[in-house]
Order: structure tokens, then C-alpha cells, then sequence
């Protein structure tokens, strides 16, 4: 598992005194005002405060005084330590420990991995197979279960076809 989570990326400063509006990567974005550090490029910024709204993010963190500065981190990841956020709800988890999963029908037929997990209102899955890739919502029916600890995400093999589109 890795020891960071990506929360969000930075899509622009906002304002002219350093705060940055990120593209949230969490399912409660609420968990953003509970943070003391993040990481953005390897470095460490202490967070200074944080808000939210509907559709974004926004951090202000030490050593970031103006536009200047936050322009500079456009693009960026920021990044959280596992154990400064909160464990997931159960049947739940981080996008990071999804990557990676070998998909598994019910019955035990291996499809291929994760190769990305795209954050929507129903996240969308990457399959990588055979060479090739394919999209599927993480939708009620098609994904019937996810073992992070043995990398294992199971589907109905059936519904999954239904869905499931070439990319």
C-alpha cells in the first residue's frame, strides 16, 4: 500500500495572496479542513486553512504568498501521509489502493488489472487487458466486491459486459 494519497490536484490559483483551488480527489472533501501538511512536488507546506464548496477546493499553506508562487504549482498533486487521514468507511477505499487490482469474475476468471480509476459522480475503471483497455462504472451489480489487502476486485461477469466499453 502506498504511505501518501493523492487529494486532490491544483487547477489554479485563486486570488492574488497564494491560495490554490484544487480538483478534490475525495469522496468527503470535508476531510481537506482536518489537515495540518500536504505535499505538493515533494515538498512539505503546512496548511494555513481550507475551505471547500461544491465543485473545488482551496488551500492556503505556508510559503505560498501570492499568485506568483501558486501559479507555479499549477498541475500539481497534493499529497496526504495514509495515516494523517481518516480509514475509509466500510466498503470503501482510496482510489491508490484500487490501481493494481487484478478483476475478477464471481466465478474466478481473471480479466485483466486497474489501470486507472477516473473520479465521477460513479467513478469510472480502467481495465487494462490483453493489450488493450476498457471502461466500466463502479456501479451497484457490476462490482461486487474489492479486497485491497489481496488486490482482488470481483464483478459480475455478466453485468460487466453489459457496461463495459473499449476505450
Amino acid at each position: 500500500m502506498r504511505e501518501s494519497i493523492v487529494i486532490g490536484q491544483i487547477t489554479k490559483p485563486q486570488g492574488v495572496r497564494g491560495e490554490l483551488k484544487l480538483r478534490p480527489l475525495l469522496d468527503d472533501v470535508s476531510v481537506i479542513r482536518t489537515l495540518r501538511r500536504v505535499y505538493i512536488g515533494g515538498a512539505e507546506y503546512k496548511v494555513l486553512s481550507a475551505r471547500f464548496d461544491a465543485a473545488a477546493a482551496y488551500l492556503i499553506v505556508s510559503g505560498i504568498a501570492d499568485r506568483d508562487a501558486a501559479e507555479r504549482l499549477r498541475g500539481k498533486d497534493v499529497e496526504v501521509p495514509r495515516a494523517d487521514l481518516p480509514a475509509p468507511a466500510e466498503g470503501r477505499y482510496y482510489i491508490v489502493d484500487v490501481v493494481g487490482c487484478t478483476v475478477r469474475t464471481a466465478e474466478g476468471e481473471a480479466l485483466g488489472t486497474i489501470a486507472e480509476v477516473i473520479p465521477a459522480h460513479t467513478d469510472i475503471y480502467v481495465l487494462e487487458a490483453g493489450g488493450k483497455q476498457y471502461m466500466f462504472p463502479a456501479a451497484d451489480g457490476v462490482v461486487l466486491g474489492v479486497d485491497i489487502k489481496a488486490q482482488v476486485m470481483t464483478v459480475d461477469g455478466r453485468r460487466l459486459s453489459e457496461v463495459m466499453v473499449e476505450q
